[in-house]
C-alpha cells in the first residue's frame, strides 16, 4: 500500500503543495497575487501550523495547496496532509524549508499510519500520491516506514494478544521469512538453561517467561546483537502499581518491539552482519510463586542481585539477555527498553535517552539522530553514582539507594553485565506518543528504531 503513496517524476501534471510560515506568507502573496491570494484571505489563512486551504481551480478541482507551517516548521509536517488531501498526484513547491523537504518523503509515508485491528468499520480510501525523482531511493524509505509502523503495531496490541507466546510468534514468524535460525527457551527450562532472572520475573504469570533467539548471517561477518525487554504487561508485581501507572503498561514491551522491528530492517536489507536478536518475554504478574522484595536470585552472569523492588524487573530481565550476548563477543550489542520513569523525568517522552561507554558509537548515534530527526541524548554512566547499587547480603542491589538519578544507576546496573571493551549502547526509550503531532499519533511509538539502523547501515554497509 505505502508503495501507491508515491510516484516517480516523468513530467506529468501533479498539484503544487506550498508551504508557508508566518514570515513567508507576504512574500508567498507577492508571488502569487490574485484570485489564490483572495482565496488564502477569504479563508482567514496565517501560516500557523497545521492550517489548510486548497484553491480551486476553475473545473472544480485543486489548483494548489496551501499548508501552514508556523514559526518552527516540523520536520515531518507534510505528514498532516496524507489523511486531508483526496487522492491525485501532488509535488512540493520550491518554498518549503530544508528540513522539510529533507524529510518530507519520511513524512507523507509516516502520515498514512493507523491502528485499526480492532475497529468493526474501517474507512477504505485511496491515498494521495508524491511525486518523487527516480533517483530517490524508495526501498530503502519503505523498509524504515515498514519497521517503525511493525513496532507501533506490536506496542499496540493489547496484552491478552501479545503476551509472551505471541512474541515468540512474532520473532519465529521473521526467522521463518528470512531463513535465519530460532530458538526458544520456555518457563522452568529456562533454569536447566541458566536464564533466572527472566524466569524469576515471569514465572507467576499463566503465560510462563520465554527466551527468544533469532540468529542469521555469515559467521564470518561482524556480529551485532539487538537486545530487547518483552515484558507484556507490568503490574509491579508484589510493589503493585498504582491504576493510573498501570494504564499503559501494554507498553512494557516496546524494548522488544523496537529490537524486533529493526531486526526486520536489517534482514529485509541483506546487510553483511551476523545478527542475533534477543528478547526476554515475559509478563509480570502477581500470584503465589511471583518473586518478591528482599529475595536474592543469581544472574546468568553469576552475580547474586538482591531484589529492592519487584517493580523494577525489566532491567533484571535485560540482565541475563546482556550476559548471553556479551558472550558471543560481538562487534556491536544494542538494548532497547522502557525501563525508567526517571528518564521521563529528566528528558520527556520524545528525547530518548541512551548510555554507552564507546564515545565513537556515541557520535555517530547523535549525528544519525539530528540527520533523520529520531532525538536521542547521551546519558552519563557516572560511576559515582555506582555504590548506590550496593547490598550488604548480595552481589549488588538492582535498584538504587538513592531516590535520584534513576536512569543512570538502572544503566549502572546494566553495565555490569557487559563489558567494557565491548561496544554497546543501552536505550531508556518511552515507546508512546502521548499527544499527536504529524506522522506520530498517540500510541506505539518506534523511539529510537530509524537512528539505530542508520547507525548500524552506515557501519557496516561496506563490509566484504
Amino acid at each position: 500500500m505505502l508503495t501507491h503513496m508515491f510516484s516517480v517524476d516523468k513530467g506529468k501534471p501533479a498539484c503544487p503543495i506550498w508551504g508557508v510560515t508566518p514570515a513567508t506568507l507576504d512574500a508567498w502573496k507577492n508571488d502569487h497575487a490574485g484570485r489564490a491570494v483572495a482565496w488564502l484571505k477569504n479563508n482567514q489563512f496565517t501560516g500557523q501550523a497545521g492550517q489548510l486551504v486548497l484553491i480551486p481551480d476553475q473545473t472544480g478541482g485543486i489548483e494548489a495547496v496551501v499548508l501552514g507551517l508556523g514559526s518552527k516548521p516540523d520536520p515531518f509536517a507534510l505528514a498532516a496532509l496524507t489523511s486531508r488531501l483526496p487522492a491525485g498526484n501532488y509535488r512540493l513547491g520550491h518554498d518549503f524549508p530544508e528540513i522539510c523537504v529533507r524529510h518530507a518523503e519520511l513524512a507523507w509515508a509516516l502520515g498514512s499510519y493507523k491502528f485499526t485491528d480492532y475497529k468493526t468499520a474501517v474507512s477504505d480510501r485511496d491515498l494521495p500520491s508524491l511525486t518523487i525523482t527516480k533517483e530517490f531511493d524508495l526501498d530503502g524509505l519503505l523498509r524504515q516506514v515498514s519497521a517503525v509502523f511493525k513496532a507501533r503495531d506490536l506496542i499496540n496490541t493489547p496484552a491478552a494478544d501479545m503476551g509472551p507466546s505471541q512474541l515468540h510468534n512474532e520473532v519465529a514468524s521473521l526467522a521463518q521469512k528470512h531463513s535465519a535460525s530460532f530458538r526458544a527457551i520456555i518457563g522452568d527450562d529456562l533454569l536447566d538453561e541458566n536464564f533466572p532472572l527472566i524466569h524469576a520475573v515471569g514465572r507467576a504469570a499463566i503465560d510462563p517467561p520465554q527466551y527468544l533467539e533469532l540468529v542469521w548471517g555469515d559467521a564470518a561477518h561482524p556480529e551485532i546483537c539487538l537486545v530487547g525487554k518483552g515484558v507484556c504487561f507490568d503490574t509491579g508485581g508484589l510493589n503493585l502499581k498504582p491504576g493510573t501507572y498501570m494504564d499503559l503498561m501494554k507498553k512494557d514491551m516496546g524494548g522488544a518491539a523496537v529490537a524486533i522491528a529493526l531486526a526486520g530492517a536489517i534482514l529485509d536489507a541483506q546487510l553483511p552482519v551476523r545478527l542475533r536478536l534477543l528478547v526476554g518475554a515475559v509478563e509480570n504478574a502477581i500470584g503465589p510463586d511471583a518473586f518478591r522484595p528482599s529475595d536474592i536470585l543469581k544472574s546468568r552472569k553469576g552475580l547474586t542481585v538482591e531484589i529492592g523492588n519487584t517493580d523494577a524487573e525489566g532491567r533484571l530481565v535485560l540482565a541475563d539477555l546482556l550476559s548471553e550476548a556479551e558472550s558471543h563477543n560481538p562487534d556491536l550489542i544494542l538494548d532497547f527498553a522502557t525501563l525508567t520513569g526517571a528518564a521521563r523525568v529528566a528528558l520527556g517522552p520524545e528525547v530518548i535517552p541512551f548510555y554507552t561507554h564507546d564515545e565513537e558509537l556515541a557520535d555517530a548515534l547523535h549525528r544519525h539522530s539530528k540527520s533523520i530527526y529520531d532525538p536521542l541524548w547521551q546519558m552519563p554512566l557516572w560511576h559515582g553514582y555506582d555504590g548506590w547499587l550496593s547490598s550488604s547480603i548480595a552481589d549488588v542491589n538492582h535498584i538504587s539507594s538513592s531516590p535520584m538519578a534513576g536512569s543512570i544507576t538502572a544503566a549502572l546496573f546494566l553495565a555490569r553485565f557487559v563489558p567494557d571493551d565491548i561496544s554497546w549502547a543501552h536505550f531508556d526509550i518511552y515507546g508512546w506518543n502521548v499527544k499527536a503531532r504529524a506522522g506520530r499519533p498517540i500510541g506505539g511509538e518506534a523511539n529510537a528504531l530509524r537512528a539505530a539502523y542508520a547507525m548500524i547501515e552506515e557501519r557496516y554497509s561496506q563490509v566484504e
